[in-house]
């Protein structure tokens, strides 16, 4: 066995002359997606000796050798939504697998920002993108798919099909929520809906108007209100303009758990009480939903479960060539969990403007 010459940084071939095996089969056995042709006994002793040397893989050359970078990329809309991070942690549980790494960028909403960070990206040679992030009409996603690179939507879809996507299906578990609150007696259920260019707004929206119209609750475009961001801030300003309207209703869907709690915050700052004077529902079953005051009725999603199966498709993709592709289309389930935030209506309707 030979070693580096003392004070030079070990190569792959050093480590090979140690265990005494060509320099590729080192490289096998140090790559996960071709570690498992190499024997136990050798990918052992190869390492072994990368310990012993203190041998650290070279990325940068690998690249040059390989043309693979074996890195993605991961955008996301608002880092601070505790729905990404197991999206997040999905995405990440898969790459490693397969010996890749991720990028995450944030784009706080900003498509402009989006935009930037896609070029990036692609600038640093990754492999394969997955988007939290897209607008329904999202232009740059498209050229992306267009041009070749994997790329695959999670949470949200653009309307262009040819873009892969996993989503959920939202209208049996929107429809779970008015029938729940139609059996407690209400009647007139408002809703805030999330920003019109986003496809999770459109379907949940779409949703709410066909169950409304099923069960024959009151169906009025007075009842419905449109939030510009999926933030607290938002729900309790749509909140506001409700109560100002003076629209009657005696409960409130909101489009995901964030609006719910702004909406909330609104309500108990005019003096009304939840589930007493008005229910509130949510959607996505963050963990804070559990532990607001009272808890959240809403949906819950499966942020993990999503990001591997957009993760899965991604790598399907990454190995084959760009014309034997075809896009993939996820729907994952999602349910309603019922929590002290919906009650049957009591006589105090909020109406009229509220001072």
């Amino acid at each position: 066995m030979t070693g580096p010459t003392k004070g030079k940084r070990p190569t792959l071939k050093d480590v090979a002359a140690h265990v005494g095996v060509h320099f590729s089969t080192v490289s096998r056995a140090l790559d996960p997606a071709t570690a498992h042709r190499i024997t136990d006994e050798v990918r052992a002793r190869i390492h072994a000796a990368v310990a012993e040397l203190n041998y650290r893989h070279n990325v940068a050359a690998a690249t040059l050798r390989t043309h693979s970078s074996k890195t993605i990329g991961i955008i996301v809309p608002d880092i601070t939504n505790s729905l990404f991070g197991p999206i997040i942690k999905g995405i990440d549980s898969i790459s490693s697998e397969h010996g890749y790494v991720a990028l995450i960028g944030d784009t706080d909403n900003n498509p402009e920002k989006e935009e930037k960070l896609i070029s990036t990206f692609l600038a640093r040679g990754i492999e394969g993108l997955i988007v939290a992030s897209a607008l329904r009409e999202d232009e740059v996603v498209s050229a992306v798919a267009h041009d070749g690179t994997p790329i695959v939507t999670v949470n949200s879809h653009v309307d262009d099909d040819s873009v892969s996507s996993v989503s959920y299906n939202v209208r049996p578990s929107i429809g779970a929520l008015v029938k729940h609150l139609f059996e407690l007696g209400h009647r007139r259920i408002a809703f805030i809906s999330g920003p019109s260019s986003w496809s999770t707004a459109e379907e949940r929206l779409a949703a709410y108007r066909y169950w409304i119209d099923r069960v024959k609750a009151v169906a009025s475009d007075d009842l419905v209100v449109y939030s510009n961001e999926y933030r607290e801030e938002e729900g309790a300003r749509c909140a506001e303009e409700l109560l100002r309207s003076g629209v009657p209703f005696t409960a409130l869907m909101a489009a995901n758990d964030l609006l719910a709690f702004g909406a909330l915050k609104t309500l108990q700052r005019h003096g009304l009480e939840c589930p007493r004077d008005v229910s509130v529902t949510g959607f996505n079953d963050i963990p804070m939903a559990e532990r607001w005051s009272p808890p959240l009725t809403t949906v819950k999603v499966d942020p993990l479960r999503a990001g591997k199966a957009a993760a899965e498709i991604l790598f399907a993709d990454i190995k084959i060539a760009p014309e034997e592709r075809q896009p993939k289309h996820v729907l994952l389930p999602a349910s309603m969990v019922v929590r002290g935030s919906t009650a049957a209506p009591s006589s105090r309707t909020p109406r009229g403007k509220q001072s």
